[in-house]
Parts: C-alpha cells; sequence; structure tokens
C-alpha cells in the first residue's frame, strides 16, 4: 500500500468539441459562472496545483497552465497521455461538464489513492449495481502511459478498456445515493442541460 501527504496534479480536461451539445459546454453558466471555471477552481482547492488540457484558461477567468492534445482527437484518453506524458506524476483527472462536483468528492478520492494497491493505475469511483467506473473523475498514475500509448494506437479510447479492473482501485457507491450520484452527472445533451439547470434551482 501507499501513504504519505502528497497530492496530485488536478487536470481539468477541457478538449471536447461538444458536438453533442451543439455549443460550447466549457462557457455554459452555472452558479454564476463559466462551467470551466467552476470545475477549475473546484478542483483546485482539493489539489492546489492545476493544469487544463486542450485549451487555454484564462478567457474564462481562471489562470493556469494548460497544454493542447498531443494527437488531436483521441477524446479524453488522449489528453490524459498528453498530461501524463508531460506531468510525470499522478493526475487526479476531471472532466469539464460537471456542474456539481463539490470537493468532498474529490477529497474522498484522494484519500483511496493513497491507499492503492501498488498494481492500481487508476483510482476511481464505481457505481455498485451497474460496475460502471467514472473514468473522467479519477486519479492516473504516469506509469499507465505506455498502456494509453498502445491502446490508442490499436484505436481503443474507452479508459475503462484501457485500465480494467485488475488496475485500478475503486471506490464504490450507489447510484440511489443523490448526493454523490449528483457530483457525476454531466451535462453532455441540450437535455442534460435542461435537467442540470432544474437541479441548479433546487440546489
Amino acid at each position: 500500500m501507499k501513504a504519505g501527504g502528497e497530492l496530485p496534479l488536478g487536470v481539468v480536461l477541457a478538449g471536447g468539441l461538444s458536438s453533442r451539445m451543439g455549443r460550447d459546454k466549457a462557457w455554459l453558466t452555472f452558479f454564476g459562472q463559466p462551467l470551466l471555471r467552476r470545475v477549475a477552481e473546484v478542483l483546485a482547492a482539493v489539489t492546489g496545483e492545476i493544469m487544463v488540457s486542450g485549451r487555454d484558461p484564462a478567457p474564462f477567468g481562471f489562470a493556469c497552465p494548460w497544454l493542447p492534445d498531443e494527437t488531436p482527437r483521441l477524446g479524453p484518453a488522449g489528453g490524459v497521455m498528453t498530461i501524463l506524458a508531460a506531468a510525470t506524476r499522478p493526475c487526479l483527472v476531471v472532466s469539464c461538464d460537471l456542474p456539481f462536483l463539490e470537493p468532498e468528492t474529490l477529497v474522498r478520492l484522494v484519500a483511496a489513492w493513497r491507499d492503492r494497491p501498488e498494481t492500481a493505475l487508476m483510482t476511481t469511483y464505481r457505481i455498485v449495481e451497474t460496475g460502471f467506473v467514472e473514468s473522467l473523475v479519477a486519479i492516473y498514475d504516469p506509469a499507465g502511459l505506455p498502456l494509453l500509448r498502445e491502446n490508442l494506437e490499436q484505436g481503443q479510447r474507452r479508459l475503462s478498456a484501457i485500465f480494467p479492473e485488475p488496475l485500478r482501485r475503486h471506490l464504490d457507491y450507489s447510484r440511489d445515493d443523490p448526493a454523490v450520484a449528483r457530483a457525476f452527472f454531466n451535462v453532455n445533451s441540450p437535455p442534460d442541460l435542461i435537467r442540470a439547470r432544474g437541479m441548479e434551482e433546487g440546489a
């Protein structure tokens, strides 16, 4: 088991095309802030040091280092690959389309990561009922970089497939737990946005 007071580098994935939404998700406003900035501030509250993958965050009112994707159009896995190669340290990766993400969710993830087995290259939340893993709220180890490169070269872009169960440390939660499930609600499409607006009004 691994322990210690170190923190992973916080990374916001913001290189997507927002094709299902039909407009740039990062600029959607929640709780008075552009979505990218809101997520970045939540992440920074936990990790301190952060980077943005895929675009410059300065126009969103948040200043931090950023990196374009090493190879464009490889999806989130391509962004994780780029950041791990540049950072050479564990990275807590979150997507920029999570308006209800809160620091407590990430604090619990960091605690689980510190208690991970030596074999774990990915620390993530998992839904008990379905086995679905939250690959875009996860901590990735730089030792997984060769696996990412190999799989992406072969056309495999799904992070949960690139890092199968024996290579993960899971933090299980029930989809019936509204407080936790809310944190992972992502805004991908216009129907998602309508639902998210209702959730925001009820907050």
